[in-house]
């Protein structure tokens, strides 16, 4: 008898797709891993894997072709973004972040614009940073207190920025303000600041729970002069960029939470098979198992949300609702799975000799940064009950 197969959806990846995998993975394990440990206790800036890995073509891989770049999807991103976080979500961070800079000026920047800041990423290690959160605006941005006062042709922004993530070693850097306070989000505009610029300071090195080995900093404005041909778009097109920005990142960021997960999945399935206790390997007990057993269910429909996300990018649809399924989900697996694998590994996992514990915390991290979990959760729920058309 035959059976019909149904057209229009595969789970298959490209051969192209599995080598990028492939390439990924191999990095990951032989570049990152070798010093997740030393680089997560000293919090040590990454810049030589950083190097490696844009030389290996692994970094800046939404760099359109038309700017040096190799012009990949939102989708070989994820592939490339969970692989490279399993090997340790610090480096990996520090590496893809670019993707987070980059993407505002991909979104509304102009080709004279790309020209000057997107095209010198595919030639050189450079980072860049997305200047929006400020000790008392993160997900509120309204309460943003940067401000860009219009002067001529150019703009003096004042400010500070918070939790930035490669800002301190950054070349550039997206950077949010108040043009128009009247107008609340509607008055926010967006700005590339060369770090650089006079008047720009690193306030302070974050000393951060997890992914230690991303920098995340804090910078202070103070009267830093921007030309306005550095003006991304129009006035008050800033909130636009922000949101749509963390629309194009978030299934990324999900990716990566789904790497953390498959690493400590994977341990922990080592780690059951290996550890005898009552005469028999702890795997064979129910309550392991069955942890397992939820570790690698939750990890698989994870993986296939943040695939469904990035599919919907590539496509030019609009996917705000899906990006922050998967982000939210993705997020809460990983803190789900890598508390489990330290319960899997006992007092061990307990303690920094066993990578789990370093999983552990990393993964807390994905529930806070680009829109917490509860974030998401109100972006889903304005999204099922006030649905805008799609674009």
């Amino acid at each position: 008898m035959a059976v019909a197969t149904a057209g229009g959806v595969s789970f298959a990846l490209t051969d192209e797709q599995n080598a990028l995998r492939e390439l990924a993975r191999d990095f990951a394990m032989k570049e990152i891993r070798p010093h997740a440990a030393e680089y997560d206790e000293h919090s040590t800036h990454p810049a030589d894997v950083i190097a490696k890995a844009h030389q290996l073509g692994l970094m800046n891989v939404h760099v359109p072709e038309e700017y040096g770049g190799p012009g990949l999807g939102t989708f070989d991103g994820a592939l490339i973004s969970e692989e490279l976080t399993w090997g340790c979500s610090g480096m990996a961070v520090a590496i893809v972040a670019n993707g987070l800079g980059a993407a505002p000026l991909l979104i509304a920047g102009t080709d004279e614009q790309k020209q000057r800041f997107i095209a010198p990423l595919a030639e050189e290690p450079i980072l860049c940073s997305f200047g929006l959160t400020e000790p008392g605006a993160g997900s509120d941005v309204a309460r943003m207190k940067s401000t860009a006062e219009r002067r001529g042709d150019e703009y003096l922004l004042n400010g500070s920025k918070m939790f930035i993530t490669n800002a301190g070693h950054a070349a550039w850097s997206v950077v949010f303000a108040v043009t128009d306070k009247s107008k609340g989000h509607r008055g926010l505009s967006a700005f590339v600041v060369p770090m650089d610029s006079d008047g720009v300071t690193i306030e302070k090195h974050l000393d951060k729970m997890g992914q230690r080995a991303t920098d995340t900093s804090a910078f202070a404005l103070n009267d830093v002069v921007v030309p306005a041909a550095n003006r991304l778009s129009e006035e008050g097109e800033g909130f636009k960029i922000a949101m749509t920005t963390l629309d194009f990142t978030r299934p990324g960021t999900a990716a990566g939470a789904v790497g953390v997960a498959q690493a400590a999945y994977d341990y922990a399935v080592e780690y059951a098979k290996e550890r005898v206790t009552f005469d028999v390997p702890i795997a064979m007990h129910q309550g392991v198992s069955f942890l397992i057993a939820d570790m690698a269910t939750e990890i698989e429909a994870a993986r296939l949300l943040v695939w469904q996300a990035a599919w919907l990018h590539d496509r030019g649809r609009r996917a705000t609702l899906e990006s922050s399924f998967a982000k939210r989900f993705a997020a809460d697996t990983a803190m789900k799975v890598t508390t489990d694998a330290v319960q899997i590994f006992g007092g061990y996992g307990y303690i920094k000799e066993y990578p789990v514990e370093k999983l552990m915390r990393d993964a807390k991290l994905f529930q806070i940064y680009e829109g917490t979990s509860q974030i998401q959760r109100l972006v889903i729920a304005r999204e099922i009950f006030l649905p805008r058309p799609e674009s």
